[in-house]
C-alpha cells in the first residue's frame, strides 16, 4: 500500500509537477507569490519523479553508488540544513534571496536528512538479513 501511494506521488510529479510545487510553495514560504521558478525547475522535477518511480519499481535494493549518494545528501541535510535549503532554493528559483521560509522548514530538512542518512546506511542490510526466496538474484 505504501509503495503504491509513493508510486502515485512519483507519477504525479512526472505528469503534473506544478500540482506538487504550487502547494509546497504555499506551505514552505511566507511569500510564495514572490518566487520565480527557473525554467529548468519543472523538467528537473519530472526527472526526479522518474528516478523515484524507477527506484520504487526496482526489485533489487539500492546499489552502492545510490546508497553513497543518499548518505552524502542525508549527511549534508542533517548537519547543515539551512545551507542545504538555501542551495536548493538557489537552484530552483531565480530570486531565492527574496523568499521567506516558514520556521519549520529548516528543522524538517534536518529530520529528512537523518532519514536519508539512515536509509542509505541500512537499505542493503535488511535484505541481507533474510534468506533468499529461491528466485535467485
Amino acid at each position: 500500500m505504501k509503495r503504491a501511494l509513493a508510486l502515485g506521488f512519483a507519477l504525479l510529479e512526472i505528469i503534473a509537477p506544478r500540482r506538487i510545487v504550487t502547494p509546497a510553495e504555499r506551505l514552505a514560504f511566507r511569500n510564495p507569490e514572490t518566487g520565480r521558478l527557473r525554467p529548468s525547475t519543472v523538467p528537473i522535477a519530472r526527472l526526479e519523479g522518474l528516478l523515484f518511480a524507477w527506484l520504487l519499481l526496482r526489485e533489487r535494493g539500492l546499489s552502492r553508488p545510490l546508497r553513497a549518494a543518499l548518505v552524502a545528501l542525508g549527511t549534508a541535510m542533517a548537519l547543515v540544513p539551512r545551507t542545504a535549503v538555501e542551495s536548493r532554493l538557489a537552484l530552483a528559483y531565480e530570486n531565492a534571496a527574496d523568499l521567506e521560509l516558514r520556521s519549520w522548514v529548516v528543522p524538517v530538512t534536518r529530520l529528512l536528512g537523518a532519514g536519508y542518512l539512515a536509509a542509505g546506511l541500512f537499505a542493503g542490510r535488511a535484505r541481507a538479513d533474510y534468506p533468499s526466496n529461491g528466485r535467485g538474484r
